[in-house]
């Protein structure tokens, strides 16, 4: 087995994925995966993510989402340049590229590639100071953080009480949707709670994995809720109970 963690793999092997690597750290990459079966099964995955997305038929986005997306990359827009400040590092020289994925992904059916997407951003935001945009276990701290930075105001709850204390939050995005990502613990693990609006899509209540994260979906008030964590489902299905 590699010494390599594979916390520390996980954003180089998507970033391998998109081709954005040196050579020299895609020899890392090559070399853990020769040892990690894990990470192979999620390289496996990315890679069929990926060939899915650009099999898929090209539609004209709405101007108001071509808006959206030109102000998340050039940073220009208050309301999006925190998020902006989060896909940068990620997207790289295909962020474009990424950013009309993301238009074609807003127009098409995503039932089945969402929960990729939700362990991809989970992943993304375990990475150093990536986690919390804003810092505090007050509801009432965090809740207005988010007033002026997206456009729409989400539900914020603190179940400290429960033993899921809240310790942040922050801007993400996901195919189409500027989203909230309220940050919680469970002993040492941590719990991101995607909210946005629903719109027209229809997230029926389940359950599910990928690559080894948990994840829990509802949907309410207008709302759609996604949990994803590396805690066990039992736990993860409590948090998501108390939280409705």
């Amino acid at each position: 087995m590699s010494p390599e963690p594979c916390e520390v793999m996980h954003l180089l092997i998507q970033a391998d994925v998109d081709g954005e690597l040196e050579p020299a750290e895609a020899a890392r990459v090559a070399a853990h995966l020769d040892a990690c079966p894990a990470c192979t099964r999620m390289q496996t995955r990315l890679l069929d993510l990926s060939s899915r997305v650009r099999a898929m038929p090209r539609h004209p986005a709405p101007a108001p989402l071509r808006a959206a997306v030109r102000a998340k990359i050039a940073g220009s827009s208050a309301h999006y340049g925190l998020a902006a400040r989060h896909w940068r590092p990620t997207l790289g020289a295909t962020g474009l590229a990424l950013a009309a994925s993301l238009a074609v992904f807003a127009v098409l059916p995503r039932g089945d590639t969402m929960p990729d997407w939700i362990v991809a951003a989970h992943i993304r935001a375990l990475q150093p100071n990536h986690l919390t945009d804003v810092v505090s276990s007050e509801q009432h701290t965090v809740k207005p953080w988010f007033g002026g930075r997206l456009p729409f105001a989400p539900p914020v709850k603190d179940l400290a009480g429960d033993g899921f204390p809240l310790v942040g939050g922050r801007l993400d995005y996901l195919p189409g949707n500027p989203a909230a990502a309220l940050v919680y613990k469970r002993r040492q693990h941590v719990i991101d709670l995607f909210i946005w609006p629903a719109g027209e899509e229809d997230y029926a209540s389940g359950a599910g994995a990928r690559d080894g994260y948990n994840y829990v979906r509802w949907q309410g008030n207008g709302m759609a809720f996604w949990a994803v964590s590396d805690l066990n489902p039992k736990e993860l299905g409590e948090f998501a109970t108390l939280w409705r």
